[in-house]
């Protein structure tokens, strides 16, 4: 039988009321529940559990902060990252001591990696109770203090304003990430004055934002004076707001550029500046130029494993670089840089753009112009180009059809990690920034489908495709019962080629075709899983019916769709750099084995 929501506040009302009802202070819960509502909070992730108990029933009372049931504690931190992740606000999760703060770290580690802005509240049993092993205890703060910026313990109901003030602070300024707060259950339910502070001052913490004059001044003259210049940039320009700032100083410069799988949309695809993604998977002209440029402006990313490969190889070609980032810990730690600027993004490309207009001399055009016919060789290599068929689907037209499809519609991608992941950053073309959502730094299977519910939430009329496979989609595959409860209609896009994609694909490669686990040997009718679960479920055999399933998805604007796409087993992502292997020494295809 069910059971109305009027029915349920009826029933509440009818409760005992807590012994704290008469005070004038609101206890613990209620200045959580206030000091949300002052950061402009709209949606909360969470599964609840007896530590957290206060503040659900705080919750309850309330009505300007949608609280979003998921079904596993991780994918409620992974929906609040995709909701950060695509509009730039904190994002914001809450679970309960023990369990749920185990099955929360790999979300928090998964933000942590690529700096995004969080606060996870987690609950904590009673203070007289740490460190007693008691039920559903765990050392929260020691558990998370290597994946997150910082992290709190509240021991005190009166600090609990100040406290949160700081994490939201802490979370949004300098480099973004996630801020834990740990709340005891006895501090959830005590009483004190509700004073929110209007500003933060830590004397610990004072992230710098205007770059240096004199190194902004040098990184000019060294870009004007640049025979082949190179513009790489990462996701701290997306994390940053700058895109506007980068796309003008690309133009002004007339220097090519390149995002990492973590800045795609930065620059826009049909750029003819813009070289495509670099890396591991990048393209030859990205990777080449890379290689082979006198002058790097690295912004806002930061020369990782998957980008330069082998760090000795990258050197062995001598170039200036100007490194701009807001974390000066980035800066010189994989790569030795000549310039160093320590500053916002957004403020340091603003003063660079200022100084090029005003500076006397320009970009050389004899130089430049034979730096681009170079590049433009490169390009004929054509490394994303690959054989169709009409027999059996290849994974990379059906990105490339959803990319058509979608072109003047306002459409947010997501993925899991896979092929599938750098099949969509190198066939779909982003034009705008945080359109692309994906976990880079840990690489995370699983996180696609609860990040599309966290940008469907917060982008409503927007299309929000979740681009997996089916090994990542049965990580967090209950969320689909998330959707249906909360009229999140996302589309799934499972390219399913019944291998862990990318393990068979290195297993191939490297480990002599010894095939070790790759293979998923029992999978589920996906149709029916998703027609249990109450959505609609398509099955795609064919290449010519690809773009009619599509369109059908498309159509049913208010139902959570789930295309089983069956890919082509063998297929594998190329170009691709082995590990160990330099930046341009590049397998563009099973020709270069």
């Amino acid at each position: 039988m069910d059971i109305s929501p009027a029915e349920i506040k009826r029933a509440a009302s009818a409760q005992p009321s807590s012994p704290h009802a008469a005070s004038a202070d609101p206890n613990g819960s209620e200045i959580l529940v206030r000091c949300l509502q002052a950061e402009g909070v709209k949606y909360l992730w969470g599964y609840p559990g007896g530590a957290v108990l206060y503040i659900y029933d705080a919750l309850y009372k309330q009505d300007t902060i949608e609280h979003v049931l998921v079904r596993h504690e991780q994918a409620a931190v992974h929906a609040a990252d995709g909701y950060a992740r695509a509009t730039g606000d904190v994002g914001v999760a809450l679970v309960t001591s023990g369990p749920g703060v185990t099955n929360a770290i790999t979300g928090i580690a998964t933000a942590y990696m690529d700096s995004i802005p969080m606060v996870i509240i987690t609950g904590q049993v009673p203070t007289p109770a740490i460190g007693l092993d008691a039920f559903q205890e765990c050392d929260t703060v020691g558990i998370t203090r290597p994946i997150v910026k910082h992290n709190f313990l509240v021991k005190d109901v009166r600090d609990l304003a100040a406290t949160l003030k700081k994490a939201f602070h802490i979370a949004r300024t300098g480099r973004p990430g996630p801020v834990v707060v740990d709340i005891p259950k006895d501090v959830s339910l005590n009483t004190a004055p509700f004073v929110y502070p209007d500003k933060v001052e830590m004397r610990s913490y004072n992230p710098v934002r205007k770059g240096h004059g004199g190194q902004i001044r040098k990184a000019v003259q060294l870009l004007l004076q640049a025979k082949r210049p190179y513009i790489y940039t990462g996701g701290g320009v997306i994390l940053g707001n700058a895109s506007a700032e980068l796309r003008e100083l690309t133009a002004l410069l007339g220097a090519p550029v390149t995002n990492t799988l973590m800045g795609l949309g930065a620059s826009a695809a049909s750029d003819p500046q813009f070289l495509g993604m670099l890396g591991m998977h990048g393209t030859y002209e990205a990777n080449m130029t890379m290689q082979n440029c006198d002058v790097l402006l690295a912004v806002g990313a930061r020369f990782d494993d998957r980008v330069i490969g082998n760090p000795k190889h990258f050197a062995s070609v001598e170039r200036k670089i100007i490194h701009v980032d807001i974390d000066p810990s980035s800066i010189s730690k994989r790569v030795r840089v000549d310039i160093p600027i320590v500053g916002d993004v957004k403020d340091v490309l603003v003063e660079l753009i200022a100084q090029i207009r005003e500076a006397q001399s320009k970009p050389d055009t004899a130089s430049m112009s034979a730096w681009w016919s170079q590049i433009n060789e490169w390009r004929k290599r054509e490394c994303l180009k690959y054989k169709g068929s009409s027999e059996v689907i290849k994974p990379q037209y059906v990105i490339e059809t959803l990319c058509e499809l979608t072109r003047d519609r306002d459409t947010y991608i997501t993925s899991d990690v896979g092929q599938h992941q750098m099949w969509a950053a190198q066939y779909f073309r982003f034009e705008q920034p945080r359109r692309w959502i994906n976990s880079g730094g840990l690489g995370t299977m699983g996180v696609g489908l609860p990040y599309a519910m966290g940008i469907k939430l917060a982008k409503p009329d927007s299309d929000v495709f979740c681009v997996t496979g089916e090994g990542s989609i049965q990580m967090c595959i209950q969320e689909l019962s998330t959707c249906l409860q909360y009229k999140t209609p996302v589309k799934i896009l499972s390219l399913n080629n019944r291998y862990l994609g990318m393990v068979r694909q290195w297993q191939q490669l490297d480990y002599g075709g010894r095939y070790s686990h790759s293979y998923m040997d029992a999978l589920p009718d996906f149709v029916k899983l998703a027609e249990a679960y109450g959505h609609v479920g398509l099955k795609i055999e064919k290449p010519g019916d690809v773009e009619g399933a599509l369109r059908e998805a498309m159509a049913l604007k208010d139902r959570t769709v789930f295309l089983d796409i069956r890919t082509d087993p063998t297929e594998n992502v190329w170009p691709m750099v082995q590990a160990g292997k330099g930046i341009s020494e590049m397998l563009l295809g099973s020709e270069d084995l």
